[in-house]
């Protein structure tokens, strides 16, 4: 049996997750107990760092005695409970799911969505070539991030970034209906004219890099974005006195994006603008 450890003080439950007996706190979701028991249980719009909304359902699992699947990343675990992860059933419906993300979506710069399709066999294109996709021109409206939704996957995960579990900004939405629905400012105005006060959450969060630093996406239009060759070193922030603690990525000396761990107590992963964008003193002045 596994167990995940807990005090003294906590309440736990068990639950069973395929076959194998798992201990958990009360109050941990299905998917803390799957990922307890060692499985891998593919996420989109769920984030350790946010609050999970059910946007993607590809983290679904067969409970008994449920009619319907149940998203694992936010049903609570409750003792006794018997859960399935990789059955005919569960493994159709995320196949399903992931092949009509990739048939209307640019999933190109998202290798962990990319891997979980190879692992179930989606195949988008059987849709056919005429399928109908986003086709919108890339949103470059400063220097700092851009947007091109033909890469969103309508996760969610930036609208939750910007209000109530980090920025409270409430500077974006989902906007529209049906195949129209996206991700849009107050009244679809300029980013620069907006709420926004370009914290960089939402760049940090998203899953398929449809928000992104401009200096990766100016570099990846140059055919210069090597990630392989990149560092990553962790640092403190040192605009204020805060703490937070940052992550440079560095290519060819200098840096190309800041990132903050999620699992660092100060942040969370979340940053300020300053944070996240505040770096270009340290090439001496301009960023060339």
């Amino acid at each position: 049996m596994t167990a995940v450890p807990v005090t003294l003080t906590e309440t736990t439950v068990t639950i069973s997750v395929d076959g194998q007996n798992v201990t958990v706190p009360d109050g941990a979701s299905v998917l803390d107990a799957c990922t307890a028991a060692g499985v891998d249980t593919p996420t989109i719009c769920y984030a350790e760092n946010l609050t999970p909304v059910n946007a993607c359902r590809v983290c679904v699992v067969e409970m008994e005695g449920s009619r319907t699947l149940v998203p694992s990343c936010s049903r609570a675990a409750e003792d006794g409970m018997t859960v399935q992860t990789d059955t005919e059933r569960v493994r159709h419906s995320r196949k399903m799911v992931l092949e009509f993300l990739g048939s209307g979506t640019d999933l190109s710069q998202a290798p962990d969505i990319l891997g979980w399709m190879a692992d179930y066999g989606a195949d988008p294109d059987r849709y056919g070539a005429d399928r109908e996709t986003m086709d919108e021109e890339v949103k470059v409206q400063d220097n700092l991030y851009i947007r091109d939704y033909d890469k969103c996957v309508l996760c969610y995960k930036c609208v939750e970034a910007c209000g109530d579990d980090a920025q409270h900004t409430f500077a974006i939405a989902m906007s529209g209906r049906g195949f129209g629905n996206r991700i849009s400012t107050e009244f679809d105005i300029t980013l620069p004219d907006s709420a926004c006060v370009y914290c960089g959450n939402c760049v940090a969060v998203c899953p398929t890099n449809a928000l992104q630093f401009k200096t990766e996406f100016d570099l990846r239009q140059a055919g210069n974005w090597r990630e392989e060759d990149q560092d990553v070193t962790r640092t403190v922030c040192s605009y204020c006195g805060v703490g937070c603690n940052l992550e440079l990525h560095t290519q060819d000396e200098r840096i190309v994006k800041v990132t903050s761990p999620n699992d660092h107590s100060v942040t969370s992963g979340h940053l300020c603008i300053k944070g996240r964008f505040g770096w270009q003193y340290v090439h001496g002045g301009a960023d060339d």
